[in-house]
């Protein structure tokens, strides 16, 4: 596959403390659905999840085809409306388009964003990186082949995953899953963030989503804003920040709800 300038340049867009085990049963949020992003599946979120469950959540995590964001939010509503009260609905990158779409569903009751697009009405993934900053670093994207991207393999970790071990690191490279161009263009209709209280954790030393960048979605958004130092993959570098961000976003939820009783 040979590397598309077009879309490799596309791609350059331009904490409270943990609760104690048990502690989710008292809030009125006690599932979280997690949502990964593209080139991979939900198997990063284990970290994430193992720190929730601890906790007493119930965790579930959506695995996406990205090869549409229809087929995606669709998928990630069906996990949505299996839980058994109010979510806080989690996405990683693309993840973040998927959410801002699904996070419509009544049973949503908060959006955390990781590293993530934030897209307003009418805008895509393709849309939101069109016009990338200067001097920043171009994800080693290659494809589209057969309507599907890829990162090559061999500077997948340092684009995706800097902070993670070298095995580790490899073992996502290599076990990648191809990125439909379809979704990258398709398009938000109602953004949920526009009346779901949000949260968002910018990753400082992401080179797939500029941190800039970042900070400008979260800052649309109006999000609570936590900053880590970490890669695009801060969701298994980091995952007792990404955790305890979650954990912040559901007792804000349950303090909103008091304050309405």
């Amino acid at each position: 596959m040979k590397q598309v300038k077009s879309f490799a340049l596309a791609f350059i867009l331009g904490l409270a403390g943990p609760l104690a085990a048990g502690d989710a049963a008292g809030v009125d949020v006690a599932s979280v659905v997690l949502v990964h992003g593209g080139f991979v599946d939900g198997s990063g979120w284990e970290r994430v999840y193992r720190a929730l469950k601890k906790d007493g959540y119930a965790v579930s995590i959506v695995q996406n085809p990205t090869i549409s964001l229809a087929d995606d939010v669709a998928v990630t509503r069906r996990v949505v409306a299996a839980q058994g009260g109010p979510v806080i609905l989690v996405g990683h990158s693309y993840g973040g388009a998927v959410i801002t779409e699904a996070g419509n569903d009544p049973k949503v009751a908060a959006l955390v964003y990781v590293a993530a697009f934030a897209p307003d009405a009418g805008e895509s993934v393709s849309t939101l990186i069109k016009d990338p900053p200067p001097g920043a670093p171009v994800p080693p994207i290659v494809g589209p082949q057969d309507g599907f991207l890829a990162l090559d393999r061999k500077a997948f970790a340092a684009s995706f995953a800097a902070d993670l071990g070298p095995d580790e690191a490899a073992f996502l490279a290599d076990s990648q899953v191809p990125w439909g161009v379809g979704a990258l263009s398709g398009a938000v209709g109602q953004p949920a963030w526009k009346t779901k209280p949000s949260w968002y954790l910018v990753a400082t030393d992401d080179r797939m989503i500029p941190p800039d960048a970042q900070r400008l979605m979260s800052k649309r958004v109006g999000a609570t804003v936590v900053e880590v130092k970490a890669s695009h993959a801060v969701y298994a570098s980091q995952p007792q920040a990404v955790a305890s961000l979650i954990r912040q976003a559901a007792r804000g939820v349950k303090r909103a709800a008091s304050n309405h009783r």
